[in-house]
């Protein structure tokens, strides 16, 4: 990664720590980003996503990821993005889901469900008994508004309204938050960070079940930011004295395979947007998927992989300690 050159290698750790090469030990959760295509412009968004952006997944690669998670067992679908209801199969890819026994997870940004043409979409999930991960910056208004835009937090509030008049946030239908740090720096504590959120959204009426907490990653536009504010070396340094070495063995990338836009593999989202597929001889297509080597393969690594083993650790599903 080019600025980085003097900072110490990931698998230099992973030596140190007699844990090289990082394996795979599974494929339990198949990851499939649906395009880059997003009505936001978010300023740490590691996709670079944006209403311009014109890659997206078609219906023949989701059929053929839905066969492989047929075919293999694999117990859990996540759903990401861009804005991924802005696939126009979408819909098709939900109900296809639901008609399986796999647990459905989606990621949303919120305001895309306030968005005409898109507001049928939280009633299409609470039928399937999608798990909905929604992105929200911050629990105020001002520090909202400020990352993602102007009238983001209202739309946001008003689209976990809709989810919670469905059932979400208590019950079977679960709601969890997603929240990335506002700048270079790691992210508070976890729990202490939901008791905050919970308060805060309670005022608005708005209920959930858990939040998740993730690193900023140096990819995409932070990566962007932190180069052009001087703050790249200080921030990866600041990754690296963080790293846990007790985080290692619960990294998501050695149970969770994704899949880009066009069916090409990769060991995680952040790998994806790097460009570093699979590349230890195991197969690099959906079309071409072979779960006895996917599910022992070397992971492709990078000095952006000391974000997931900072501090309590970092995954698309929070702290990993």
């Amino acid at each position: 990664m080019e600025g980085l050159e003097g900072l110490r290698s990931f698998d230099d750790m992973l030596r140190e720590s007699g844990l090289y090469p990082l394996r795979a030990e599974d494929v339990r959760i198949l990851q499939m980003n649906l395009g880059s295509l997003c009505n936001q412009s978010c300023k740490h968004c590691h996709v670079e996503a944006g209403p311009k952006r014109v890659e997206l997944m078609s219906k023949d690669v989701m059929e053929c990821c839905l066969r492989v998670v047929d075919e293999h067992n694999i117990g859990c679908v996540d759903i990401t993005g861009g804005a991924p209801e802005m696939n126009p199969h979408y819909r098709w890819l939900i109900e296809e889901c639901a008609r399986s026994n796999i647990h459905l997870m989606v990621r949303t940004n919120l305001t895309i469900l306030t968005r005409q043409g898109y507001r049928d979409i939280p009633e299409l999930l609470a039928r399937s008994g999608a798990e909905v991960v929604a992105s929200l910056p911050h629990y105020t208004e001002g520090i909202t508004d400020r990352i993602r835009g102007r009238g983001v937090f209202k739309a946001s509030m008003e689209a976990l309204e809709v989810l919670n008049s469905l059932g979400y946030g208590e019950g079977e239908l679960e709601l969890n938050i997603m929240y990335n740090s506002a700048g270079a720096y790691l992210p508070p504590p976890q729990k202490r960070l939901e008791d905050e959120f919970r308060e805060a959204l309670s005022r608005h009426g708005v209920r959930f079940n858990k939040l998740y907490t993730l690193v900023n990653m140096p990819v995409g536009r932070f990566f962007s930011f932190l180069k052009g504010s001087g703050n790249l070396v200080p921030y990866m340094q600041r990754l690296v004295d963080s790293c846990n070495r007790d985080t290692i063995s619960a990294l998501m990338c050695r149970t969770t395979l994704s899949v880009g836009w066009d069916g090409t593999l990769y060991d995680c989202d952040f790998n994806q947007m790097l460009s570093l597929r699979c590349n230890s001889g195991a197969p690099y297509h959906i079309r071409d998927f072979c779960m006895e080597e996917l599910k022992h393969r070397v992971i492709t690594t990078g000095p952006h992989c000391y974000g997931c083993t900072a501090g309590s650790g970092s995954s698309c599903t929070g702290e990993t300690t």
